[in-house]
């Protein structure tokens, strides 16, 4: 009770006595009253004084000026009561919800960001002032877009606990079109040719897709930017923009802009020269000068001209290197004489290489790909192409660097690479599907990656509609320091070639092959492979002729009879069985051509030497935007192999950027194989096949180019008989062989619909608009393109009965457009075409839509 008048007491002295504490005392306690949410200890660590300290009033003033200071209160009150300092605050309320509502134009994050940077986030204690400030900011940001009739509301709702709610409830308006843009004082370019400068337009019948008649701040200062460079890449260097004028309708629809400029003359050059520090022989750095004598003077020229030799000078260490492009105009002439004037600084050198955003790939695979040495002069050129060969990688989405300035040092830099990692393999168990392989199972290991060191490693056991196949390979991609790789595969191959459009027989193959590369340039290396395989076909019975000759007995039949069968069914005796191989020649037709197989057999141990070069500069490993690529590749089956052949095939591809996002790409392919030696052709399970995708969109995959011809076969089983001598009836014993009947056994083609057959000469080829699917941030993992491909298969060795089977000719090469879309998911890329057709022949299989998982374009 007394502790509680004592309480009251000291209040009500606060209230009515006016403050009278000149008087010097020594603080034997301090008590703070009104605290809600603060803690005391807050308010002691604000406080300049503490107990035991002799205070004053200007030391008391002092104090009640801290606590104001931390902005948590709205009132505070300063007493003595006896030696014990009273302190007494109303707390400000804390903000426990912010509620914004009817923003479009600026994102809710943009906006609540905006707000925590000024002081209102939920938590932080609440001023109005504050709230204000930022209401009329917005409101200026918004009238920046030209929506001038924009509105912004706000509600401060009070909570319990001394808490407040801000809803802020946005009224975005509408852009205000232009109704008029007018240059004054333009006499050498008229207003037509001016208005093409401006990005900035008035209303037309493409606004409403275009919205370039939406005025914006931003976009106007970009648009008289442009409108000085015009002028002053001309020649008129005196030109200039005297003022500009918005003006807004009293609708507050509409916006008239009036920009007032003065020309001048137009000034030729006259002497072009370097001044300064030239660190660098003055030759060397004019052979970076654009700009010449006589020209018309250009200021991007001149400022293309200090890029240039800003570059240089980089590359050889001076990376804080200034070059100032000072023209020079005497009075009344209109010659101007430029002087490049050369600051380079000092050399710079390269304190500390790092990387960040690695997270599973180790700091050396990126570090040996750096061609910039700590401790060395920083070359500018050295810190970007070490920055290009990280994101050639594959492993790598995007790659930036920066070049930071070592505190305290003007001639040391480190250097810090920042990567985004993608998908680069898959792990584990594998389900997908491809319209061309169907369904696709698997257990597979396939990391370009492996485990963040670098090396390449697969462990594949798959199996699909067609194929089954068993394969290991490895490969280390910096197997000796200075880049050279090495790495082998071992394999085994089960495929029935009947289920991808292709004519039919089966192969098994096993394998292992030796890898080595060998870089010779930055962006070029050699390869060599070693390889052995032995390969077994089975052609079964329908194997086509280019296969197996035919007409033939199908396989499995041991005798042969000749029917005694008479025309009125009856039988004149009984059929008597032969063994097969007394069957006379005069039965059988004999085909105009032997097969494959008839002449070299059905399984074949091939040794081989592939040679290849490849060149890149492409900028990244996957979904590259611009650079080149080139590969040619040789491949020979040794002397003392079985069948003795080899392939030669180039595949390029070079990407044009036009503008933005907007990217033009050219690829193409050329194979062509044949036989040496004894050998008269390239084996048929080693011929080229054109369709599908990677190929000609539009098109079945593989059935392009020439077909098989089927297969034909002796026909049907007769049953052999046993005659009755008395009556003359005929008893059937059973199906034994094939029957003879007019010295001739019946022949029938078994399929009148051939197989694509392939060839041994290809020739394919595409060109892509890839153009930014809208609504998509990352575009990096993301591509669509228009496409026009064309392509065929060719076979130099046409067996006399084949259709659809040509020499190169220009006018059998397909043609098909449509549009693509690949996207990177985290199983690989997945690819979709639409395409037509432009000029299928009458053998071609078309197909509209395709799609496939693992395999982009």
């Amino acid at each position: 009770m007394i502790k509680r008048f004592s309480k009251l007491l000291a209040v009500v002295l606060l209230l009515l006595v006016p403050p009278a504490y000149a008087e010097t005392f020594i603080i034997s306690d301090i008590r703070v009253e009104g605290l809600q949410r603060i803690s005391a200890g807050s308010v002691f660590a604000s406080l300049p004084v503490a107990v035991g300290d002799m205070v004053d009033e200007r030391s008391i003033r002092a104090s009640a000026r801290s606590l104001f200071t931390t902005g948590n209160f709205d009132d505070i009150r300063i007493g003595r009561d006896g030696n014990v300092l009273v302190v007494v605050v109303a707390e400000r309320p804390s903000i426990s919800e912010i509620n914004i509502d009817g923003n479009k134009a600026i994102e809710t994050e943009a906006l609540l960001e905006g707000l925590k940077g000024a002081g209102l986030s939920v938590g932080q204690v609440f001023q109005r002032s504050t709230l204000e400030g930022m209401q009329l900011e917005l409101q200026r940001q918004y009238v920046q877009q030209g929506r001038y009739d924009a509105g912004i509301e706000t509600e401060v709702v009070p909570e319990p606990r001394n808490r407040v709610t801000i809803n802020i409830d946005v009224n975005e308006g509408t852009v205000a079109a232009i109704k008029h843009i007018n240059v004054v004082g333009n006499e050498v370019y008229t207003d037509d040719d001016l208005g093409d400068v401006f990005e900035l337009k008035t209303t037309g019948w493409l606004s409403f897709f275009t919205n370039d008649d939406k005025y914006s701040k931003e976009k106007l200062t970009g648009d008289l930017e442009s409108l000085t460079s015009y002028y002053m890449d001309r020649g008129y260097l005196q030109f200039r923009i005297d003022s500009t004028q918005v003006s807004v309708s009293p609708s507050k629809e509409e916006v008239y802009i009036t920009a007032n400029v003065t020309e001048g003359d137009k000034f030729t050059v006259g002497s072009v020269d370097l001044s300064g520090d030239l660190v660098l022989p003055e030759e060397d750095l004019r052979r970076f000068l654009l700009v010449a004598e006589g020209q018309t003077f250009s200021q991007q020229l001149v400022t293309s001209t200090e890029e240039y030799m800003t570059r240089r000078l980089g590359n050889e260490g001076y990376n804080f290197a200034k070059v100032t492009g000072i023209p020079e105009v005497e009075d009344g002439e209109t010659t101007v004489n430029m002087k490049f004037f050369v600051d380079p600084g000092k050399r710079t050198y390269v304190r500390r290489i790092s990387f960040k955003g690695n997270l599973k790939t180790a700091d050396d695979v990126l570090r040996r790909e750096m061609r910039q040495m700590e401790s060395a002069p920083a070359s500018s050129a050295k810190i970007e192409q070490s920055r290009i060969r990280l994101e050639r990688l594959g492993y790598f989405s995007r790659a930036s660097v920066e070049t930071p300035q070592v505190p305290g040092h003007d001639d040391l830099i480190d250097v810090e690479y920042a990567v985004e990692e993608q998908s680069s393999g898959s792990i584990g168990a594998s389900f997908g599907y491809a319209q061309d392989a169907g369904l696709i199972l698997g257990l597979n290991l396939q990391q370009d990656n492996f485990m963040g060191t670098g090396k390449r490693v697969g462990i594949n056991l798959n199996s699909s509609r067609y194929q089954d196949m068993y394969n290991f390979s490895y490969t280390n991609p910096y197997y000796t320091e200075d880049g050279v790789s090495r790495g082998f595969n071992v394999f085994f191959r089960s495929t029935d070639l009947s289920e991808v459009n292709v004519a039919s027989y089966t192969t098994d193959t096993m394998g292992a092959a030796l890898n080595f590369g060998y870089p010779i340039k930055e962006t070029q290396r050699l390869g060599f492979s070693f390889g052995v395989s032995d390969t077994e076909i089975t052609a079964g019975r329908f194997a086509v002729q280019e296969i197996k000759a035919s007409p033939r007995l199908e396989e499995g039949v041991d005798y042969w009879f000749d029917s005694t069968q008479q025309p009125d069914g009856t039988f004149s005796g009984p059929e008597q069985l032969f063994p097969i191989a007394t069957l006379p020649p005069s039965y059988l037709t004999r085909p105009a051509d032997p097969g494959f197989l008839d002449e070299n057999g059905d399984e074949f141990l091939n040794w081989t030497i592939t040679s290849s070069w490849t060149q890149s500069t492409l900028n990244r490993g996957r979904m590259a935007t611009r650079g080149a690529s080139n590969s040619l590749s040789l491949e020979v089956a040794v002397p003392g192999s079985d069948l003795e052949f080899y392939k030669l095939n180039y595949r390029g591809e070079i990407y044009f950027p036009i503008k933005g996002q907007w990217v033009m790409r050219f690829r193409g392919e050329l194979g062509y194989g044949d036989g040496y030696g004894d050998a008269t052709e390239l084996p048929f399970y080693e011929h080229f096949f054109a369709g599908g995708f990677g190929s000609v969109r539009g098109f079945e995959s593989n059935t392009l180019g020439p077909r098989s011809t089927p297969a034909r076969l002796y026909n049907g089983r007769q049953a052999v008989t046993e005659v009755d001598e008395e009556t003359g009836e005929a008893t059937a014993l059973g199906d034994f062989g094939y029957g003879a009947v007019d010295e001739k056994l019946l022949v029938e083609t078994v399929n009148d619909d051939p197989d694509p057959f392939g060839g041994n000469v290809l020739i394919e080829g595409s060109a892509e608009l890839l153009f930014p699917l809208p609504f998509i941030k990352d575009r990096s993992q993301l591509r669509s393109a228009f496409f026009v491909d064309v392509g065929n298969v060719f076979n130099t060795n046409c067996s006399v009965s084949q259709i659809n089977c040509f020499d190169v000719d220009v006018d059998e090469l397909r043609y098909s457009v449509g549009v693509g879309v690949t996207w990177i998911t985290g199983f690989g890329p997945m690819t979709f075409s639409l395409a037509k057709p432009i000029n299928a022949g009458d053998e071609d299989e078309e197909e509209a839509f395709q799609f496939t998982l693992g395999r982009g374009f």
